[in-house]
């Protein structure tokens, strides 16, 4: 088993089948995945800088829009440090630009989270914790934050994390995949959302 089986355990049967099928994720077949984000915004214009860096590093972007085409891809692989880590790779095709949002995930077991290394350099981290609803949706939500520099992991205070929630779902009646994230502090307010809509794709 891979990350998410192994994290949620028995709960892992109470998603949703296609859920199960879209996060299993064994070593030998990536999941690909292709959609449209009825909605993606970003948050307040003073926070346009940092937009403007995160994308370089593949992180978060400045654009905003609707009806705008994206692709997932997720693929497990065993890292250097022997553990077995999922990558994300999702592209967002606004009308005048390509933008990405990448991580790479690793567990700890302990702890029962998610470790949430964000951009293609990782300078932010974020532990994740995985839930699963009695609908059998995916619900994750972000716990402690920091920055990274290098081998140190600086926390980020309270007042300045960005608090995400993720939900992850399954609409039987459209036969799609149903996404929705936010991103939020508490001092500033949304720093990102998107929701959309997606269905499995092969390459």
């Amino acid at each position: 088993m891979t990350i998410y089986p192994v994290l949620l355990g028995k709960k892992f049967q109470k998603l949703h089948p296609k859920l199960q099928h879209r996060y299993a994720l064994p070593f030998d077949r990536a999941f690909y995945a292709e959609g449209m984000m009825s909605e993606i915004q970003n948050g307040s214009k003073l926070l346009s800088p940092f937009y403007q860096f995160a994308s370089k590093l593949n992180f978060l972007f400045p654009e905003s829009g609707e009806n705008i085409p994206f692709t997932i891809v997720n693929r497990c692989l065993i890292n250097q440090d022997d553990e077995a880590e999922v990558s994300w790779e999702r592209t967002f095709f606004f009308p005048k630009a390509v933008r990405r949002f990448n991580a790479k995930m690793t567990i700890d077991q302990e702890k029962k989270v998610v470790k949430d290394y964000l951009g293609d350099v990782p300078l932010f981290y974020s532990d994740l914790l995985f839930d699963v609803t009695k609908d059998g949706f995916l619900i994750i939500t972000s716990g402690t934050q920091k920055v990274v520099l290098g081998k140190k992991e600086i926390p980020i205070p309270n007042f300045l994390r960005g608090r995400v929630t993720v939900l992850e779902g399954y609409d039987e009646m459209k036969d799609v995949y149903t996404i929705h994230v936010t991103i939020y502090n508490s001092l500033i307010g949304r720093i990102m959302m998107y929701a959309g809509e997606f269905t499995e794709s092969t390459r």
